[in-house]
């Protein structure tokens, strides 16, 4: 780019961002422009231009003042259409021949009043506007024919009518552009919300994984200190359980942390993510549960049917959170039934024991705590489901939840 465009780039910008130097600078044109012409070009010799004076100082001066009060056309451009009739008016009364540069003054004041106005103030000026014209016409001592008048209230008309769309348009990409980032916004705050979301759904999966796993090796550790002296052969199992759980805690937490990866990730890593456990994993996990100690049952009511991905994944992590919790507080004796309903339209899943567990998961007030509890809640709620957690008659503790079986 040659420095003579890129000054010119320059200084356009300089005057976009100086609306009223912009404006100056057009007075000072049409100033330029049109006050030689006014001395220099001589009018018609006839009848009718002979009852014209000649320019002098005076109508030097108010064609000046006519002509600079375009400096504030957009700051207040009713205000600047009044001072240009006036000035015109008084240049007419005293019978001072129209030249270029007050003309053109009216004209651009009338775009003006148009163009950065409301609806009401434009109107008003433009009624302005077309009274003084029409006045004006009448006033001059030269004779019009009636087309001529019709052709200048046209344009007169047309330029108020210019001035009005452009502000529209400038109305309506200005909309446009608010809308855009409007929108820009809200994709960011759904963006934001969506990570969140996937944040919190990380977490209790970790927690869950975590704190299942964990609890299982903490028994089988404390069950094998327990006995290594006095039967190795059982201690040697129960490290055999710790070393199998430990390597399945940490499968499942590379299955869940994998969602994060990209796709080059995987590619890199050689293979795909594993599909998210489910009922059909249900043997497993109370197996698992099993070879603590923890004497758990399973009944199955209704007929079995396979319910939504997200239901199966939420009814599975909630027995196992429902079991770790027991594993965890419920004691030694203690025993556990997992019972799943299948309904006509719903799946009611129920986890109960009989140990001494009820004062852990409540707090002093009722209120359930811990982080684990919270997670069901989450889960069940996600999938319009309800959960009752609490004390069993007679002993222990129950959590009761129904999903529906299509999400």
């Amino acid at each position: 780019m040659s420095p003579r465009i890129r000054g010119l780039l320059s200084f356009r910008a300089w005057l976009k961002a100086r609306p009223q130097a912009a404006d100056a600078l057009l007075a000072v044109g049409l100033l330029a422009v049109g006050l030689p012409q006014l001395f220099l070009e001589k009018l018609p010799a006839t009848p009718e231009f002979e009852r014209f004076r000649d320019p002098d100082v005076w109508a030097a001066l108010l064609v000046a003042a006519v002509t600079l009060a375009l400096t504030w056309r957009r700051r207040a451009p009713l205000t600047v259409l009044l001072v240009i009739c006036c000035g015109e008016m008084a240049l007419a009364l005293a019978e001072y021949p129209p030249g270029l540069p007050d003309v053109a003054a009216f004209l651009v004041a009338v775009y003006s009043v148009a163009a950065y106005r409301g609806l009401a103030q434009s109107a008003l000026g433009g009624l302005i506007a077309f009274g003084y014209f029409v006045t004006f016409l009448l006033m001059l001592p030269v004779s019009s024919s009636p087309l001529t008048m019709i052709t200048d209230a046209a344009l007169v008309a047309g330029v108020w009518v210019l001035g009005r769309n452009l502000r529209l348009r400038r109305a309506y990409f200005a909309e446009l552009e608010d809308r855009a980032a409007r929108l820009e916004r809200a994709r960011g705050t759904d963006a934001r919300a969506a990570r969140i979301e996937e944040r919190s759904r990380i977490a209790r999966e970790l927690h869950d994984v975590v704190a299942h796993h964990v609890s299982v090796m903490t028994v089988q550790a404390g069950a094998a200190r327990r006995i290594i002296d006095r039967d190795p052969g059982s201690a040697r199992e129960a490290m055999s359980t710790i070393e199998e759980v430990g390597r399945t805690a940490l499968s499942e937490m590379r299955r869940i942390v994998g969602v994060l990866r990209t796709d080059r990730d995987a590619e890199r890593a050689g293979q795909e993510l594993a599909p998210q456990p489910g009922l059909g994993d249900l043997g497993e996990l109370l197996d698992h549960v099993r070879e603590t100690g923890l004497s758990v049952q399973l009944w199955i009511e209704g007929e079995a049917r396979p319910p939504s991905p997200g239901v199966d994944v939420a009814a599975f992590r909630l027995i196992q959170e429902a079991l770790t919790n027991t594993l965890k507080h419920a004691g030694p004796q203690a025993r556990a039934w997992v019972r799943l309903y299948y309904g006509d339209g719903d799946l009611t899943v129920e986890i109960e024991d009989d140990g001494r567990g009820t004062a852990t998961f409540m707090g002093d007030d009722g209120a359930k705590t811990g982080h684990g509890l919270v997670g069901m809640y989450e889960r069940v709620a996600l999938y319009g489901g309800e959960l009752k957690i609490g004390p069993r008659v007679g002993g222990g503790f129950g959590v009761r939840a129904r999903f529906p079986l299509e999400a």
